[in-house]
């Protein structure tokens, strides 16, 4: 305990006292005055924390400069429009003091006053009634009571005209910040689409689709494809391939293999195609594509190779024939793109790649046992919950979980081995 003396501890007193009732003027000046002196003495950071105190005198009074002596409860709205979208602010006056502010953003489809009016009346739906609404000129007062039941205001002058004016000015602050965020979005994606289609020669390619390759010493080959539409990757249209005819670690005949099944069922199916296919790969994966394409399918779509350089990542993009690299700038949206493209193949590949070596380890210590088939499988992997708890399991164990003693015996050798 920090002990003080009675003198001290009523100018403390009188100083918060003075400070609640509004001469936070008075308290910032003698703080600025301290802060000085603390600052000649070379004492800085007692002259810090003075520093730090002012600021937060300062953000509290912001918040506080909002007061009115009736101490009624009232909502105060204003709103914006503009590119079919309409912003609407809300500041919620508790006890004369603004205490809150609420901000919505959506898109309307009929004359704005009536999409607001649709939104007040909403809003009042969930949110608890003030005594008293103030909404702008443009909204009619009348019908706006109707829809809340509470008084509806047009404020003319002083202080409420202000604050209606003020949160119309937010709301159109807020609709210009999204619609910035949405240009910078649509730089990074159809503009860096349109960009690449220019960098390589070809229409802007808003359709991307791209294929890789995954397995570990030949073991559960698989692949995978994505695509991208406007540069942003369209999930539900992503496909996995459990490899089929080709036996072994080989890249081309799998990738052959993928973009026959992929692209004879699309024109079998009238599903779109591609304005641009890539590859993980280089000139050999980029050759076995296009004879697919071009020699048994008859189709004519661009394709571009991507090539990772020795620490994994995206180097290079290849495309004509025969193959040359197109300098893309690093720092450039397009090989952003590129990069996206490549990781999220690469993902979503090593995932399948993963499931299906996991089934298949299961599978393959069990699949040799006489008596064990797809649903004493899933039953016995049900019991135990896991592989593990299934090899320390005994004879007993796995013949409790409903297996034949000859065959729980069989499983229990197998699993020991």
């Amino acid at each position: 305990v920090k002990e003080v003396k009675e003198e001290q501890n009523k100018q403390i007193i009188e100083n918060i006292t003075r400070f609640l009732n509004g001469g936070y003027e008075h308290v910032k000046t003698e703080l600025t005055e301290k802060m000085l002196k603390a600052s000649e003495e070379l004492d800085f950071e007692r002259a810090k924390e003075y520093r730090d105190q002012i600021a937060h005198i300062e953000a509290t009074m912001e918040k506080q400069k909002v007061t009115f002596n009736d101490f009624v409860n009232r909502d105060v709205f204003g709103y914006s429009y503009d590119k079919g979208w309409m912003c609407v602010q809300v500041f919620f006056i508790r006890q004369g003091k603004l205490i809150e502010r609420e901000v919505s953003m959506f898109p309307f489809y009929k004359e704005p006053e009536e999409d607001f009016l649709t939104f007040i009346g909403q809003f009042y739906a969930k949110n608890i009634k003030p005594k008293e609404v103030m909404v702008p000129a443009t909204i009619d007062a009348e019908l706006a009571e109707k829809l809340v039941e509470v008084e509806v205001q047009h404020p003319k002058r002083g202080k409420k005209k202000e604050l209606v004016e003020l949160a119309c000015k937010n709301a159109k602050i807020a609709l210009g910040e999204k619609f910035y965020l949405i240009e910078r979005d649509e730089e990074r994606t159809v503009g860096a689409v349109e960009r690449l289609g220019e960098e390589l020669g070809i229409a802007a390619p808003y359709r991307i689709e791209a294929f890789d390759n995954s397995n570990i010493q030949g073991t559960d080959p698989v692949s995978a494809m994505i695509v991208f539409v406007d540069g942003k990757p369209e999930k539900k249209e992503y496909r996995k391939y459990k490899i089929k005819t080709v036996q072994g670690p080989d890249d081309y005949s799998s990738m052959r293999e993928v973009v026959r099944r992929r692209y004879s069922r699309a024109l079998k199916e009238g599903l779109p195609l591609p304005d641009l296919i890539v590859v993980d790969g280089g000139k050999g994966h980029l050759a076995a594509v296009q004879d697919v394409l071009e020699n048994e399918l008859g189709l004519l779509v661009p394709i571009a190779g991507l090539v990772k350089d020795d620490k994994h990542r995206t180097s290079n993009l290849m495309i004509g024939e025969p193959p040359q690299i197109i300098p893309l700038e690093r720092n450039s949206q397009e090989f952003y793109l590129l990069q996206r493209i490549q990781d999220e193949v690469h993902r979503f590949a090593i995932t399948f790649h993963r499931q299906v070596r996991s089934k298949s380890a299961f599978q393959s210590v069990l699949d040799d046992i006489p008596g064990v088939g797809e649903k004493r499988k899933k039953a016995l992997l049900k019991y135990f919950g896991s592989v593990k708890k299934l090899k320390e399991a005994t004879v007993e164990d796995i013949r409790n979980s409903g297996v034949p003693q000859n065959i729980a015996e069989k499983i229990y050798e197998t699993l020991q081995k």
